[in-house]
Formats: structure tokens, C-alpha cells, sequence
């Protein structure tokens, strides 16, 4: 008996299996996505080959864990406070929330909290993506305390969307204003496109501008917006299949580099 144990965990989407020997410590991981066991005690690797033998398939490199980019080296220097990648999807409004919940009895709901449904639910539908070879950030600051609701990254380039709370209410949507339900038309497709515009001068790389409706009841455009793609929360998937444009170690570059505060303040 080596005395191994094989312990799974998710993160991000993504799975790995440690190999931990009977104190806790790690000795080895595989991760199935990229097909590889990183191996830290290179004298017991034969033993971590034998008890990851069940859970192996297909073309598997085995060797020590690659030397970190520098994008990697950069992630691991920021200090927490100023790492945005853990932020949850609309992180700035939970936060508004938390410091004043409002009164508890009002006539009508509070307009931050359907904002929070519209950005926890675009915000869930892009966190799937990862597994896809995508990083998505939520609440992005900027300068002014304007902010971006989710920008994301992947092999078909860079998009800032704005989430729309739209639930059982009609869109009508004639550049570059957005009108929902009763409401009166704001020209929202301008801040959209604004949005875009200030993370690709942050980033220096093209982002496009996404308009993200949560549950309209219908989508009426009478303007075809310039530039702008108005998309439902469940349509956000169609964004995997736009032509890859980015490699992989651009995409890791990209995200280190939004991922730090100070590159938007």
C-alpha cells in the first residue's frame, strides 16, 4: 500500500484530483482539462501514477508543475485587496446594500435589488463559460465610481456587458436608446459603448460592447445598435462560438492585467 489518497475538487469549473499522502500534504494533481499529473515528489511517482490509475483517459503528460508565466508571477504579486477576480457578480451593489438596506416597508421594490437579480444572473450565465477557456471579472471599477458590470475574456476577444433587469416586460431597443416596459427610452446603448470604450484604453486591446436582457418578455429593435450586441442572459453562450481571435497565453496575459485594480484606477 503506497499510503496515497486521490481527494477531487472543483474550482472555476474546472476539476483536479490531488494525490495527498496521510498527513494532508500534496504530493501530486492532475488536471483532466489539460491532460497532465504534476508531480512534487518526483520519487513517488510511480506510486502517484498507480493510484491515479482509475481516473486517467486518454494522452496524459506527467512531469513537475511548468514554470509559472508571467502573467501567473503577476496574479500571485497583487495583494488581495486590490485582485478583482473574486469579486461576485454584482459585487458593488451587494456592498451598497450591506451598508443600507433601505427601509423595510416601501411601495414599491428597490431598483438596486433588481439590478442585483439582472447582474447575479448574467453573472452566472457567463461564470460558465470558464470551462471553455474564458475568465469573466464582475463589477469592474472605474474612475468616477462608474463601473463595469462583467467584462470577459476568452478566445473570441474581450466584452464589457451591462446587465438589464427586463423580467416580463417588453424591450424596445432604437440606438441609442432602450426603453423597458412603460418606461420612458434612456439612451443606455451610450454608456454601453462608453463602457467598452474606456476597457479597451485601459487594456489596450479591442472590447466589444455587450447589452445583456434578463428575461424580457420580447426584444424590439427598431435601430439596429452600432457596434453594440443585445443579447438575452441565456443567448450569452453564443459568444463561445465567435471566431477565436486570442491564443491562450494572451487570454492568461489579458486577464492578470484586468484582474488588477490599479490598471482601472
Amino acid at each position: 500500500m503506497s499510503g496515497l489518497r486521490v481527494v477531487p475538487t472543483w474550482r472555476h469549473g474546472r476539476e483536479r484530483l490531488y494525490v495527498c499522502l496521510a498527513d494532508g500534504r500534496n504530493i501530486a494533481w492532475y488536471d483532466r482539462e489539460a491532460g497532465r499529473v504534476n508531480v512534487l515528489a518526483d520519487d513517488r511517482r510511480e506510486d502517484v501514477l498507480e493510484v491515479l490509475g482509475p481516473f486517467l483517459s486518454g494522452s496524459v503528460t506527467v512531469g513537475p508543475p511548468p514554470v509559472p508565466t508571467p502573467a501567473e508571477l503577476a496574479r500571485l504579486a497583487l495583494p488581495p485587496d486590490d485582485d478583482l477576480a473574486p469579486n461576485r457578480p454584482g459585487e458593488a451593489l451587494l456592498i451598497d446594500l450591506d451598508r443600507d438596506p433601505g427601509p423595510a416597508h416601501r411601495l414599491r421594490p428597490d431598483p438596486r435589488r433588481r439590478a442585483l437579480a439582472a447582474e447575479q444572473a448574467v453573472g452566472d450565465a457567463l461564470d460558465r463559460l470558464d470551462g471553455a477557456g474564458w475568465h469573466t471579472l464582475h463589477s469592474v471599477p472605474l474612475p468616477g465610481g462608474d463601473r463595469i458590470h462583467h467584462l470577459v475574456i476568452g478566445p473570441g476577444g474581450l466584452f464589457a456587458v451591462h446587465a438589464l433587469y427586463a423580467r416580463r416586460r417588453r424591450v424596445l431597443v432604437a440606438d441609442p436608446e432602450v426603453a423597458v416596459g412603460r418606461r420612458d427610452p434612456r439612451p443606455l446603448l451610450r454608456r454601453v459603448r462608453a463602457d467598452a470604450d474606456r476597457a479597451s484604453h485601459a487594456l489596450t486591446a479591442e472590447v466589444r460592447p455587450v447589452l445583456a436582457l434578463v428575461e424580457p418578455a420580447d426584444v424590439r429593435i427598431t435601430t439596429p445598435p452600432r457596434q453594440v450586441s443585445v443579447l438575452t442572459a441565456t443567448e450569452l453562450r453564443s459568444l463561445i462560438r465567435t471566431g477565436a481571435t486570442l491564443k491562450p497565453a494572451d487570454i492568461e496575459a489579458l486577464h492578470a492585467m484586468a484582474r488588477a485594480r490599479p490598471t482601472w484606477t
